[in-house]
């Protein structure tokens, strides 16, 4: 079952080993690969993260307004991610799929002979008892995961004396070398190299540093790469920040210990899909920038058309009210009638009492303090402390605007005693014979 699933990754690392006869380009060109093809995919999960964390101010202004009503919050959440096409979860999903390739990678690395090159399994026997009986190789006490690739290497290094004593050679068995620019990609990196080594010869010490600085180079540009893929893509959630953060640190600490602990080879793909997974990066936040720059405009635009739409309904709907031209339903009832009524001579009777307070105070030179955008009747923020009535149609003075209006209402009154209730108590009749008086 797993042969299978890495039969298609050994095919195109052994074409392109044999294309370029380097190892290492080979592992370089595979990472390049790899990232070709999973652009597509990729490019979908960037524009979901880059079009999700546009909506931060909104989602804000959402939680700030429903705090406490979470039923009505995630309506209007869904509501938002529906009315801009976003779907949090789906730049989730794609960045998954890397995962399962290098798994596949590393079996390839792991046992060149077969995973990469599918070589019978007896053969391999054959091979290691050639080598053993050459003096060449030792069975291990315990289990070595990489003997697989000492093989290979004694194989290369002894290609002419395999070639004459082993007979019926394996036709999918090849010459693997894993030398790339002086260092064998084939061997793990040694923390402790400069404990017991010979600095007096430098083909010894230097390819040992060298393969001791690949861990390093490869978690330093795993972190540079998710530093620009985050700056990119900000959030303003503080919980969302704190776990990014934690991860920007965690992964490429375990970017160090794997590389450690596996073949050289898997370093130099990490490297490499480091650097162009940044170069893809950024093509494609230069790309979506314009395409949802243009989409949130029309969106804006569509819902500021939308809300005029309304408030010009409501207006007329208010005008022919007034003019009694409004069309009346033949199925009301009476009582419903005489609520209206009702209704209606109540808030003729609150009006004329609001301009009489109103003149009164004129007489009298008391200034009527100015009231916020958002107050409804008596409740002076009842759209919320921090609302502005601009934010959508004026996002770039929004996040101001917004914050200067929380502090002013920071520590004010939330009833606005100088407007009365939208229905009006009846006066009491000690109250009533003092306006008489």
């Amino acid at each position: 079952m797993w042969a299978t699933i890495t039969r298609p990754f050994a095919w195109l690392m052994v074409w392109l080993y044999e294309f370029t006869g380097n190892y290492g380009l080979a592992v370089i060109f595979f990472a390049l690969a790899v990232n070709l093809i999973l652009t597509p995919f990729m490019a979908k999960s960037k524009k979901a993260m880059m079009r999700t964390s546009r909506l931060q101010p909104e989602m804000q202004e959402i939680q700030r307004r429903h705090e406490g009503n979470p039923q009505k919050l995630n309506q209007e959440m869904q509501k938002l991610y529906q009315e801009a096409g976003a779907n949090p979860m789906s730049g989730c999903l794609w960045s998954l799929i890397p995962f399962p390739i290098l798994i596949a990678l590393y079996s390839v690395v792991r046992q060149p002979l077969t995973r990469m090159m599918f070589v019978a399994s007896d053969f391999v026997t054959r091979l290691q008892e050639f080598f053993v009986g050459q003096g060449l190789y030792t069975v291990p006490e315990r289990v070595n995961a990489y003997f697989e690739i000492e093989l290979a290497k004694l194989s290369h290094e002894h290609w002419d004396l395999v070639q004459q004593g082993l007979s019926n050679l394996d036709p999918n068995f090849i010459d693997l070398d894993f030398s790339f620019i002086g260092l064998n990609l084939g061997d793990q990196p040694r923390w402790n190299f400069f404990l017991n080594t010979d600095w007096s010869d430098a083909s010894v010490w230097l390819p040992a540093l060298g393969l001791f600085l690949i861990p390093f180079v490869s978690a330093f540009l795993s972190w540079v790469s998710m530093k620009v893929s985050n700056a990119a893509n900000p959030t303003a959630d503080a919980q969302t920040q704190a776990s990014m953060k934690g991860m920007n640190l965690m992964m490429p600490l375990m970017s160090i210990w794997l590389c450690f602990i596996m073949p050289a080879a898997m370093g130099i793909y990490w490297i490499a899909n480091s650097i162009f997974g940044m170069a893809r990066d950024f093509i494609l936040t230069k790309i979506y920038k314009k395409q949802l720059d243009k989409e949130d405009a029309e969106r804006i635009a569509r819902r500021s058309a939308r809300e005029k739409e309304i408030e010009a309904k409501r207006l007329e709907t208010e005008r022919l009210r007034a003019e009694g031209k409004t069309e009346k339903n033949a199925n009301t009832s009476k009582k419903k009638i005489q609520a209206n009524e009702k209704q209606k001579s109540d808030e003729r009777k609150a009006a004329a009492e609001k301009a009489e307070r109103a003149a009164r105070r004129e007489r009298l030179g008391i200034k009527e303090a100015e009231k916020p955008a958002s107050q409804v009747g008596n409740r002076r923020y009842a759209r919320g402390r921090a609302y502005v009535p601009d934010r959508f149609t004026n996002p770039e003075a929004a996040e101001a605007a917004t914050l200067a209006a929380a502090e002013e209402s920071a520590f004010a009154e939330a009833i606005d005693e100088t407007v009365e209730d939208d229905v009006p108590a009846v006066p009491a009749p000690e109250a009533a014979a003092g306006q008489d008086e």
